[in-house]
């Protein structure tokens, strides 16, 4: 996709960002019958390169559910390996093998709340790239949208009548509402004056996939170390991707490692449990910190996914909440529209920030939360922390609402979380 410098025109709502949370809403507000523009400031052949970013995700049963009612079943499936089971672990360097399963752990298994060969997974690995290109082909097709890459947004003026965008061509697209979906330092949310509180974490995430010798059998694990979280996440076709949390100057040199040298260090944390090990494609590395925006809307504004808040990927949770402001955002907005009322209608963007802005900042809490208290080695906490998971595993109630939050089905859920498209 190249430049498109078209005369200027009038949409209902105007996307600044095209990652999975911008091209989503797209998908969501196209579908149900409004006009749509979205530029992203990145070149296509860069977002869709395949080693553009290392991520892999932990996709919540419940986003998996919008994907599949937008149409994007077809093309993710294919790529998403069904998470089983999770087992969490507070222990040191040595596995998740290292001396069995200690009583230190809490485990998670789908056929707690979803029983049988049919019942959905609690979550889907997919890596970044097949995620970006499903959505990239999904909407090219889409004839409501008008996608504009590479494209910067080099300013925006609300009034009564809608909110005029100036982009880097010289084309300015007058909108209803505003959506900024472009990420941490969102030029959206800092020209609309909305203040962030947050802090960084001293820590940097390694990633990496490898492959292994061995079947997973679509179990993720989590160990808690002094230094931070060390995950080993399933992915399709004997791999895995690995997110590994260190000190920065220490992720700094496991970057810059050899293969051999790396997978050295890497097998003390990893374990024997799977075989042998190999890298596949690069190392990335992503200083973690903590960010909330202290509105998610403003007049003819509104705010999703890293553009409102950044959390900690201690649970995997930043993509899925995300993913759920998309969801109730693309509803308060059809609903707007239905009532013969514009999209940025204010009584529709203040239910938008109700609905989301509480379980966004719990999640924040929690998650900052739980990596201050796991990630140390205090002869105090530690006992506290395992009693906590101990108590938490053997308590089955419990260990069923944890399952079913992580996996987005707790609360007031927006319909196409449940699978529902919006109506056209």
């Amino acid at each position: 996709m190249s430049i498109d410098s078209s005369s200027s025109g009038r949409v209902d709502v105007f996307i600044s960002g095209g990652g999975p949370a911008g091209q989503t809403l797209a998908l969501a507000l196209a579908q149900a019958g409004l006009s749509v523009a979205m530029a992203d400031a990145q070149p296509p052949s860069e977002t869709l390169a395949e080693h553009f970013d290392g991520r892999a995700f932990a996709i919540a049963f419940a986003n998996m559910r919008m994907w599949k009612a937008l149409g994007l079943g077809d093309a993710l499936t294919p790529h998403a390996q069904p998470i089983e089971k999770i087992l969490v672990t507070d222990g040191r360097i040595g596995g998740p093998d290292r001396d069995g399963v200690s009583l230190a752990h809490l485990f998670f298994d789908r056929e707690e709340i979803a029983p049988g060969a049919d019942g959905e997974a609690l979550g889907y690995m997919l890596e970044y790239r097949h995620i970006r290109r499903a959505l990239d082909q999904a909407v090219r097709a889409e004839s409501g949208i008008r996608f504009i890459a590479p494209m910067k947004v080099e300013g925006f003026e609300a009034g009564s009548g809608g909110v005029a965008v100036k982009l880097a061509s010289g084309e300015t697209i007058t909108a209803d509402l505003l959506v900024g979906a472009d990420g941490r330092k969102s030029f959206v949310r800092q020209k609309a004056g909305i203040d962030i509180v947050g802090w960084p974490y001293p820590v940097t995430a390694v990633v990496a996939t490898v492959r292994h010798e061995k079947p997973h059998g679509g179990v993720a694990h989590e160990l808690f170390l002094p230094a931070g979280p060390f995950a080993i996440l399933p992915l399709t076709n004997n791999r895995a991707n690995i997110v590994w949390a260190e000190k920065h100057k220490v992720a700094q040199a496991l970057l810059a490692m050899t293969e051999a040298d790396f997978l050295a260090e890497l097998r003390p944390r990893f374990g024997d449990f799977l075989g042998e090990l190999s890298l596949e494609g690069p190392r990335f590395g992503y200083p973690l910190s903590l960010q909330l925006a202290t509105e998610m809307i403003a007049p003819r504004i509104a705010l999703v996914a890293d553009a409102a808040h950044g959390i900690h990927p201690i649970a995997g949770q930043g993509l899925n909440i995300g993913l759920k402001d998309v969801a109730a955002l693309a509803e308060c907005i059809a609903d707007s529209v239905a009532a013969g009322l514009d999209a940025a209608d204010p009584a529709g963007l203040e239910r938008y920030q109700r609905w989301r802005r509480v379980d966004n900042v719990a999640m924040a809490a929690a998650t900052d939360f739980f990596d201050r208290l796991f990630s140390n080695d205090s002869p105090r906490l530690r006992f506290a922390r395992r009693t906590g998971l101990a108590l938490v595993n053997a308590i089955g109630p419990a260990r069923r609402f944890f399952m079913r939050t992580a996996g987005g089905a707790q609360g007031a859920l927006p319909k196409l979380l449940k699978g529902e498209a919006l109506a056209a």
